[in-house]
């Protein structure tokens, strides 16, 4: 992933921010530390007055940036299934065989991630326990359908595409590829989150991981 993304810059909805946060160091510091704030305290008790204490500038020049914290995290959220897209694309490159590919998707969205040292300004493995915990947010609004005609969430309906269009590689036939696609994706989350706080709900543990479950269903139920 270094040598992508040290190439491509990733592509955000300009709906969804003011200014480009990446276009300036004082953008990419709230995007850093907005991620940080957000892991420690929770999204819910998260304000832009807390994080302009912590990146020690004004309220204001955050809100030259974003106009609400919900699009701050529309932003976050984003920026990560545009990451996982790339991720997707590069190791899934040289496989030719549909069914590795597959289970190559299913394992890169149901695993662990890990931080990509190439973006210093982003976490990826803090910003994927924000995912985890508070991507549903994004979606379960008052103004979700407005917000969807605005493309906010085109990144992520593009991602749950490409694993559907792969579903069909390996099953044709298969009459539910995008339901399977999205179900893999939200549910890995939801299985993270169960795993981390509600444990007896789920089978997930230190030995079973949520893509040892996703591989398992899959291979069942495209065979």
């Amino acid at each position: 992933m270094r040598i992508v993304l040290s190439n491509v810059k990733l592509m955000i909805n300009e709906n969804v921010y003011l200014k480009d946060p990446e276009s300036s160091a004082l953008g990419k510091k709230i995007l850093n530390e907005s991620i940080q704030l957000i892991k420690e305290i929770g999204f819910e008790a998260f304000t832009f007055k807390k994080l302009g204490q912590r990146i020690e500038s004004n309220e204001s020049s955050i809100y030259r940036y974003f106009e609400n914290k919900h699009k701050l995290l529309v932003y976050l959220t984003s920026w990560y299934w545009s990451w996982m897209e790339y991720r997707l694309v590069f190791e899934t490159a040289n496989l030719t065989n549909p069914k590795d590919r597959l289970n190559k998707t299913v394992s890169l969205f149901t695993e662990e991630t890990k931080d990509d040292e190439s973006t210093e300004h982003i976490n990826e493995a803090l910003l994927q326990q924000i995912i985890i915990s508070d991507f549903t947010k994004t979606l379960l609004t008052k103004e979700v359908d407005e917000e969807n005609r605005n493309g906010f969430f085109v990144i992520y309906k593009r991602v749950i595409h490409r694993i559907s269009g792969i579903i069909k590689e390996v099953n044709s036939s298969y009459p539910y590829p995008d339901s399977l696609a999205s179900t893999i994706v939200e549910g890995a989350l939801h299985q993270h989150f169960l795993k981390q706080h509600l444990t007896s709900l789920t089978n997930c543990s230190d030995e079973i991981s949520p893509s040892d479950f996703y591989l398992d269903l899959i291979n069942k139920v495209l065979n």
